[in-house]
């Protein structure tokens, strides 16, 4: 069923951090009014890269997540810099969080995070046929780099030390558009 968007008639915008958070007056096809709230971001938005050594070896990165105060394994990602197309950036952040380049980058779609209310998006984007290069970071640390085995995805997602949600579904999703490749 395709349904007709609701209408906003108004917008109220408050400062939050490197969000603004915005409050909506919609009114919906069956007119019912409602406010709600949604964050949007203030950059470019972001990429999440699946850097493979391999076509069956991936590279994780464990770095220090403020969010759960703990380290984390998860894929390279950080936001689009001004003026960077995803693929300009998740070569960048590549050689910035685990010294590697990429000669070939895809991208394959993006991801929400929370689309009901944050407008955040990040492009997956798959990097092959890497050759060691680093830049600097802004990492307060340097990031340990962890290979993984593709076919150890059900071992990688019962970790504890692994629980981001695009990491996750980037891994998945890169490993079907793998097999599709393949045939």
């Amino acid at each position: 069923m395709s349904r007709r968007l609701p209408t906003i008639h108004g917008i109220t915008e408050h400062d939050a951090g490197p969000y603004r958070l915005e409050r909506l007056d919609l009114e919906f096809g069956n007119g019912e009014r409602r406010r709600y709230e949604r964050l949007h971001g203030r950059g470019h938005g972001a990429v999440v890269v699946v850097p493979l050594i391999d076509d069956d070896t991936v590279l994780l990165v464990r770095e220090y997540a403020a969010g759960v105060h703990r380290y984390e394994l998860g894929l390279v990602k950080g936001r689009i810099d001004a003026g960077e197309t995803p693929l300009q950036a998740a070569d960048r952040e590549l050689k910035e969080e685990a010294g590697y380049g990429a000669r070939s980058i895809t991208v394959l779609r993006a991801l929400t995070l929370a689309p009901t209310y944050m407008s955040h998006e990040a492009h997956l984007v798959v990097a092959r046929d890497l050759y060691p290069e680093r830049l600097p970071g802004d990492e307060p640390e340097e990031l340990e780099v962890v290979p993984w085995k593709l076919d150890a995805l059900h071992e990688l997602i019962l970790r504890e030390d692994f629980s981001e949600g695009r990491s996750i579904a980037a891994l998945f999703i890169a490993r079907e558009w793998l097999r599709m490749q393949a045939r």
